[in-house]
């Protein structure tokens, strides 16, 4: 007479819960948000770190002039261009990228602490910058943003204010490219309406702890 088939699947889970109970640590997971400008992202963004005690937003640095309002080390690490290429020359980003005419870059060492800390880290990046970043960690979480169509984008781009007529011209131009990357990112969110946006962003970055390559070191180690 044969063992029982179920036996192995005894064994295993009477291994898995073993590890489990000795609990390796893991790391962090990264978040990456891109959208065109207008498309909500920056509110998707701050409304998602401020509800979880477990996500670490990444403030980027950039040569872009800061906007009324927003304060250095806040919404950006403000740098001249000759300071920006310098940190370029010295390999201090993990990614960066010439968008709208300004640098934008992420620092590499503060992608590092804050995902060896075992904390999630939201990136809110351009789509060339996201791409740099997936090749460098596979398993990063990719977002993308988009409004109904090119109409709503450019009515929420008036409506905000914060350009004349010629940028919001370029900044629809580059809506189109950007739109082009779609296909790369693991999730679409189409933000029709803000709070609903904000809670698919949420329950996507949720889902992540259920993620089975996250804790691949449970089925490998030991065995």
């Amino acid at each position: 007479m044969g063992s029982s088939p179920t036996f192995p699947i005894f064994l295993w889970i009477f291994k898995l819960n073993k590890k489990l109970n000795n609990p390796i640590k893991s790391s962090g997971n990264i978040i990456i948000i891109s959208a065109p400008s207008g498309a909500g992202k920056s509110s998707i963004c701050e409304a998602v770190v401020s509800s979880s005690q477990n996500i670490f937003y990444s403030v980027s640095y950039t040569t872009r002039p800061p906007r009324k309002g927003e304060i250095n080390g806040r919404e950006y690490f403000f740098v001249n261009e000759p300071e920006f290429k310098k940190m370029i020359k010295e390999k201090k980003f993990t990614e960066w990228a010439r968008v709208h005419d300004h640098y934008y870059g992420t620092l590499k060492t503060l992608l590092r602490k804050v995902l060896k800390a075992g904390r999630n880290i939201l990136l809110e990046i351009d789509v060339q910058g996201a791409v740099s970043i997936k090749k460098q960690y596979p398993n990063a979480c990719m977002i993308f943003i988009i409004t109904p169509d090119l109409k709503t984008l450019e009515n929420r781009l008036i409506a905000r204010n914060k350009d004349c007529r010629e940028i919001i011209n370029i900044r629809l131009k580059n809506a189109k490219k950007e739109s082009e990357y779609i296909h790369k990112y693991e999730y679409l969110v189409i933000n029709k309406n803000l709070n609903s946006a904000i809670r698919a962003v949420k329950i996507i970055i949720q889902s992540l702890e259920y993620k089975i390559q996250k804790d691949k070191a449970y089925f490998t180690n030991g065995r």
